[in-house]
């Protein structure tokens, strides 16, 4: 393909395609020009910041690392046309993804390496940078950032393929893995255009195609800052909304885990602990909605004490068997996971700190129990 420049109509110049020399000046170009990556032809107002360059991994540098304004992660490899590699890009790259999903065990490691390349490549630190490409207050970024570790967490990574050409073998296998995953793989091609001190290029995004996997309902994706929002808006009772935080406080700092709810309408966390026993590797406790009850996952305790700690697991459930809409006898047997509000499950302050340590005991014997067996 040519283009044609010409100044007033008049005195029109044919311009060849010009070829990238160096899949490091490809890099360089887009993290210059993050919006040579089209993202906007999927959503008008996404925005890509191309964090990082050779962002090292255990598989490897990455190439690039992106990031958007609803904190998405993307994982973006450059290659040449006539780079052999370019027939297992999408393997590398989903191994790339694999790599960088192990972070979110230590999701402080993985901002601290970005902000020593943001201020390598910028002179200013992680946060302030992100502040100044998105516009963003104190409490926006706070936003952003726990919904990066959500992606991480969940593994919802994004990847994007550039390239200065692309041949239809390729097309045709990214648009198959977009079309039956739940994997978001796009790739851009890239016309360069050299004339005079002007470069030209022209980008085209392939891969944005509608699902046909069965996922039911659409789902969502929730972070501490819309989790907070959302139980703020809904909650009423002010003693019920100051429970739900301080229980999100503890979660966060003592689960092994906080999973994040995909509900649709209402979110919810789930207080989960590493258990070698279980099959996911990872056992509930209980969860949290956001307007404003909890669950108690009885039955998960039940299993995870063993019968030889009977007596240990009834003493700590009378610290929060105190309310009486269900049976007592059924919450000892494990046999219910009764959901109720968090004012009726902690009417003073003491229960609840109560639970809480009600908890950490739990979460040891079990852990304990679990390296044993």
């Amino acid at each position: 393909m040519s283009i044609i420049v010409s100044k007033e109509g008049g005195n029109a110049i044919k311009i060849d395609k010009t070829a990238f020399k160096k899949e490091a000046h490809l890099q360089e170009f887009i993290q210059h020009s993050p919006d040579s990556i089209p993202l906007y032809e999927i959503q008008e107002d996404k925005k890509l910041f191309v964090v990082a360059r050779e962002f090292p991994t255990e598989s490897g540098p990455v190439d690039a690392i992106g990031l958007d304004k609803d904190g998405d992660i993307y994982i973006i490899e450059t290659k040449l046309f006539k780079n052999p590699d370019k027939r297992t890009v999408i393997a590398q790259v989903l191994d790339y993804g694999a790599s960088l999903w192990k972070h979110f065990r230590d999701f402080d490691a993985f901002t601290t390496k970005l902000d020593e390349k943001v201020q390598s490549k910028f002179n200013v630190g992680f946060e302030e940078k992100v502040k100044e490409v998105f516009d963003l207050e104190d409490e926006n970024f706070q936003i952003l950032r726990e919904s990066m570790k959500t992606s991480l967490q969940s593994g919802n990574i994004k990847f994007v393929i550039l390239m200065d050409s692309l041949d239809e073998r390729l097309k045709d296998l990214i648009l198959y893995v977009n079309h039956h995953s739940q994997f978001d793989i796009y790739a851009v091609q890239l016309e360069y255009y050299k004339f005079e001190e002007y470069e030209i290029v022209i980008p085209k995004l392939f891969g944005d195609v509608e699902k046909v996997i069965d996922v039911g309902e659409s789902r969502k994706t929730w972070t501490k800052g819309g989790f907070i929002q959302d139980s703020k808006e809904r909650i009423q009772n002010e003693y019920a909304y100051q429970l739900l935080i301080d229980i999100y406080d503890f979660a966060e700092k003592k689960a092994d885990l906080l999973e994040f709810g995909t509900g649709k309408g209402t979110g919810s966390i789930t207080f989960k602990f590493k258990d070698l026993r279980s099959k996911s590797g990872l056992v509930s406790v209980f969860t949290v909605y956001s307007d404003g009850r909890i669950q108690f996952r009885f039955a998960n305790i039940r299993n995870r004490i063993g019968d030889k700690n009977t007596e240990i697991f009834n003493t700590m459930l009378s610290k929060i068997i105190h309310n009486k809409n269900w049976d007592e006898n059924d919450a000892r047997a494990g046999n219910i996971s009764p959901t109720i509000l968090l004012e009726e499950a902690f009417p003073q302050k003491e229960v609840l700190e109560s639970f809480k340590s009600t908890v950490l005991e739990f979460v040891n014997l079990a852990k304990k129990d679990s390296k044993v067996a």
